[in-house]
């Protein structure tokens, strides 16, 4: 039987110490969608996000209620390393490790365990074709990652994240920094993933939200408000709240 829910949450509580950012959460996340996450600063969105792969955990006074399962098991449940390479995080920021184009998508597999050369040749290859970089890089790989641009850069993070065989893919504001030239090539692969992987976007760009999204999800103050079909959220969306939001009223 196919599964049909990624991820389950259920009567999510998060604290740091005193802080409460994320209050009753309840939600599903779909194999082989984009689920857009939107709302103003201090809602919660990325706090959501490294949750699904339990990164708040590296915090000091971490607490959480409620319940998480990813393919039906509880997050708390896998162990760590595990689930981290399952559910892929890309920053904001692109991270390039001081290394070449090359050993910058290895990095992870041979972390992971040793592969001979010719399989690590194929498997950097294919997770450049599959980040839409391969044709700019493929003949500069054991350049220094640094000498990419923004953008190339951030499609070389997609790369090296897609380079461990990942099943979900979190992207936390991938575009911040990036002109509308490679935010389009960032978004055009996002695009294409989906069809292989389960995407989360973290974005403050409700435009970004709009064109990507299958489904869109509406932060505030913690709480989940709205959870729709993206066409709907973005024309008619239940509650005035997100409707102030992406109108620009707030936030």
């Amino acid at each position: 039987m196919v599964n049909t829910t990624k991820f389950k949450i259920n009567n999510l509580n998060i604290w740091f110490g005193a802080i409460h950012p994320l209050k009753e959460v309840n939600m599903q996340i779909f194999p082989n969608e984009i689920l857009s996450i939107i709302g103003p600063s201090n809602s919660g969105k990325t706090t959501f996000l490294r949750m699904l792969n339990r990164l708040n955990e590296l915090q000091d006074n971490f607490k959480m209620t409620g319940f998480v399962e990813y393919d039906k098991k509880d997050i708390r449940n896998i162990d760590v390393e595990f689930l981290r390479r399952k559910v892929g995080t890309v920053f904001a920021l692109p991270l390039p490790l001081p290394l070449s184009i090359f050993e910058n998508v290895a990095y992870g597999v041979r972390m992971y365990g040793g592969r001979n050369k010719k399989e690590l040749e194929l498997i950097v290859e294919e997770a450049l074709k599959k980040a839409y970089i391969w044709e700019e890089v493929k003949d500069r790989l054991q350049e220094s990652a640094f000498k990419l641009s923004g953008g190339q850069q951030q499609r070389l993070c997609i790369a090296r994240t897609l380079a461990v065989e990942p099943d979900v893919i979190l992207f936390d504001e991938p575009c911040s920094g990036l002109d509308p030239i490679s935010t389009a090539k960032v978004e055009e692969a996002m695009l294409k993933l989906k069809q292989n992987y389960t995407i989360v976007l973290v974005t403050n760009n409700v435009k970004q939200a709009a064109r990507v999204g299958d489904r869109t999800a509406f932060f505030l103050s913690g709480e989940l408000i709205e959870l729709d079909k993206t066409d709907k959220i973005f024309t008619a969306p239940a509650d005035v709240r997100t409707d102030g939001y992406i109108r620009g009223k707030f936030g």
